[in-house]
């Protein structure tokens, strides 16, 4: 299956506009934003968990990150409530599930195969920086390397924002929104 696979072109998918599509898990759903590849793809995805739901164990070859929107996520490693950020690099495993129920912004097979760097980061507990080109915007640093910056940022009401991204930039916008052009861009809600 290929979805939005072209990234030389540039892509504004309004999440809470796709369809939930059931996953070959009982109550895990999702909302499939890009995907190059079956089953086992490279993938951004909306992941809804029911109440009581998981899936089986298993290794992640091609590296996994996500966002913990709503509820609490939770595998052997820990329990992960709204607001955290996991990356789970190249060989991690883990049996997920959600004892509550939760939504999962997640990309998977876009690492570096050597990457072997774990992130785990409550974004409610941690500072945020100001940044120095930016007037108007906040940044919690996530994660940075010579292929990618991972960064949540707080923009001021009503700044005109101005970003330099040559080799292009994915946004998943969480609260409020921005336009850009003739774009607006929102929160996607569960």
């Amino acid at each position: 299956m290929e979805l939005n696979a072209d990234f030389s072109k540039r892509v504004i998918v309004h999440g809470d506009e796709v369809e939930w599509m059931e996953s070959p898990m009982p109550g895990i759903d999702r909302r499939m934003l890009d995907r190059i590849g079956g089953e086992t793809a490279r993938t951004t995805t909306i992941v809804r968990y029911a109440p009581q739901s998981s899936f089986s164990p298993h290794v992640h070859d091609g590296g996994e990150e996500f966002i913990v929107l709503e509820g609490v996520f939770q595998d052997e490693h820990g329990d992960y409530p709204a607001g955290s950020y996991i990356r789970n690099p190249p060989t991690s495993s883990h049996t997920p599930s959600s004892e509550l129920g939760c939504v999962i912004f997640v990309k998977l097979w876009q690492f570096d195969l050597a990457d072997r760097t774990p992130v785990k980061i409550n974004m409610n507990k941690i500072g945020s920086i100001i940044s120095a080109e930016r007037p108007g915007v906040l940044i919690i640093p996530l994660f940075q390397d010579d292929r990618e910056t991972v960064q949540l940022e707080t923009w001021a009401p009503d700044p005109t924002i101005t970003m330099d991204t040559p080799d292009g930039a994915e946004l998943l916008v969480l609260d409020g929104g921005f336009t850009e052009g003739s774009d607006h861009l929102g929160p996607n809600p569960g």
